[in-house]
């Protein structure tokens, strides 16, 4: 422990404030590393003084990398969820199936947690809900905004009546399925550009450093699940509607996508560095944080920013892509997203990260698309900015079946059988997007009413999904 290096001993780190003999050991033996050997006493002293000060700008230096991730501080190993429930409001509950309810009810348990509320077409996932808003004291739940960072909702309205989608049915599901890509095969052969591509996190942080190649050519593209692009008809019921749009049906064009390999690449990294600094018992191990003031807290809010931004750049070329194949530019526009956690100021005053994890924000004045399901409407609403719900609504109809549930129960042919008799014209699809695997809109809507003014709806028409589930056609004009 006495060995002297660059004339150094352990009492001169100990006067510098290192009290660990581990931490004291470490630095030492760094120091008398070849090149650091030439390093004077005042300069020594003066270097080992900033890496105790500011560890987190040494943990990825080669060289000082094991005394840095000693000297950054560890939370307790045994963090404690708090004995009482927050109390917290939830919409539609009677029909919010337990596991989601659990799952809240263990997120208002955590000694970050400020308020919450829990959507009406809420459901399980992991860590927070699906459906569930959390408003915490500056940290970030990398699952408590979820995997598809930043997906989102985008409408387009056309100046074309909606009688064009019985007239052109045929040219507008051939159009659909010339200009989207779906799923992780698809892709343009010539990807559009965006600023967001030029952004300096793809350099300066790790985990998307090497993700730029495949955002560059998944650019335009929509994932699988329940992501997809549908031709309906919009119908403007509201004359104060925001859009400038007079009341009567239009066509209109919505998109449900997110982040792609990005979003899920940087929720999968850091949720794995928030579980093993926060570690938390086992029913709450996904609600790991990180706190805003460290190091990984910054970069994961500046990747989740990344993240969000290219799933918007996603949905601005698929718009873009479709506008200009029809020939006609949208009269109004309307996108909001979910998955996302928002520096907001409360009712009360306070500062919080707000996670909306499968909600909608619903500011008062804040525009936003609500969707049902392939045979029902989704409708386009405005935020009443509701102090309860932490001005939030649902994201869509919420499911009544889990994924697996959905494919043991249902038939492909029910499934084609009900979507003939409303109409709809699927291109992909599967059993687990089926429409009768999601809750009523209509009743989730009715839980809602405090939350949002409805100003229209969009029906969809010509919807076109993942193919990978078989149940729509796989082409524009055959099986």
């Amino acid at each position: 422990m006495a060995k002297a290096t660059n004339k150094l001993h352990s009492k001169d780190l100990r006067q510098l404030g290192f009290t660990d003999d581990k931490q004291i050991s470490l630095a030492l033996d760094i120091l008398d590393n070849r090149e650091l050997r030439k390093l004077d006493k005042g300069s020594a002293q003066a270097l080992l003084k900033q890496i105790k000060e500011d560890p987190y700008k040494y943990v990825r230096d080669e060289l000082w990398r094991p005394l840095a991730q000693e000297l950054v501080p560890q939370p307790s190993r045994d963090v404690k969820l708090s004995p009482d429930i927050k109390d917290y409001r939830r919409y539609g509950e009677a029909f919010i199936e337990d596991g989601a309810r659990k799952q809240m009810d263990t997120a208002m348990t955590l000694p970050i947690t400020i308020d919450g509320a829990l959507m009406p077409d809420a459901h399980q996932g992991y860590g927070l809900p699906i459906g569930g808003v959390l408003a915490v004291d500056n940290a970030v739940i990398p699952y408590g905004v979820g995997m598809d960072i930043g997906c989102r909702m985008a409408l387009s309205v056309f100046d074309l009546p909606a009688r064009y989608l019985d007239q052109r049915t045929q040219e507008l599901k051939k159009l659909i399925h010339n200009h989207t890509r779906f799923g992780n095969k698809e892709v343009f052969k010539n990807p559009a550009d965006d600023p967001v591509l030029d952004r300096p996190e793809f350099k300066e942080i790790g985990v998307v450093r090497g993700k730029r190649e495949a955002a560059i050519n998944q650019l335009g593209s929509s994932g699988s699940g329940n992501h997809f692009v549908e031709f309906g008809v919009v119908d403007i019921t509201a004359e104060d509607n925001d859009m400038n749009l007079p009341v009567g049906q239009y066509l209109g064009l919505l998109s449900h996508s997110g982040s792609r390999g990005l979003g899920a690449a940087i929720a999968q990294h850091y949720t794995k560095i928030a579980m093993s600094k926060c570690p938390l018992p086992p029913e709450a191990r996904y609600l790991a944080w990180l706190d805003l003031d460290s190091q990984e807290g910054q970069e994961y809010w500046r990747a989740m920013n990344l993240a969000g931004d290219y799933a918007s750049a996603c949905h601005r070329d698929i718009h873009r892509r479709i506008s200009q194949a029809l020939g006609e530019k949208p009269l109004a526009k309307v996108e909001n997203h979910h998955n996302f956690a928002w520096k907001e100021t409360l009712a009360d005053g306070r500062e919080a990260i707000v996670h909306r994890k499968g909600a909608t924000p619903a500011g008062k004045g804040v525009l936003g698309v609500i969707p049902g399901s392939m045979t029902a409407p989704g409708f386009i609403v405005r935020g009443r900015g509701e102090r309860d719900s932490i001005q939030s609504a649902s994201h869509g109809a919420g499911r009544r079946m889990s994924r697996t549930q959905a494919k043991k129960e249902l038939s492909e042919g029910d499934v084609r059988r009900h979507l003939r008799d409303h109409g709809i014209e699927l291109i992909g699809g599967g059993l687990d997007e089926a429409p009768m695997a999601y809750k009523d809109i209509h009743q989730v809507m009715a839980h809602q009413q405090d939350l949002v003014d409805v100003l229209g709806s969009f029906t969809p028409r010509i919807v076109r999904m993942d193919a990978g589930g078989g149940v729509g056609k796989s082409k524009y004009g055959g099986e």
